[in-house]
């Protein structure tokens, strides 16, 4: 379904999603379809985010808009001044 449909079925809710369909823009990965797998409460959030398996987002259904924001370089490169 449409993220949009997926908002309205799971109104201002964590939703726990199968990502189905997506697109870039720049840095951006825009999610276009989802399979919702179910709600997550608020307390079990930061669990279900970090364990989340491959493919699968927590996404908070107030956003307008499902995106990921893409890091080229997510590690900092350090200099060293000897």
């Amino acid at each position: 379904m449409k993220w949009e449909e997926a908002r309205e079925l799971f109104p201002n809710q964590l939703l726990l999603v199968s990502i189905l369909n997506y697109h870039y823009e720049g840095n951006k990965k825009i999610v276009d379809e989802v399979a919702p797998i179910r709600a997550i409460k608020e307390e079990e959030a930061n669990k279900a985010f970090f364990n989340a398996e491959e493919g699968t987002m927590v996404y908070h259904t107030g956003n307008t808009d499902f995106v990921i924001h893409i890091r080229k370089d997510p590690f900092m490169k350090v200099r060293r001044r000897y």
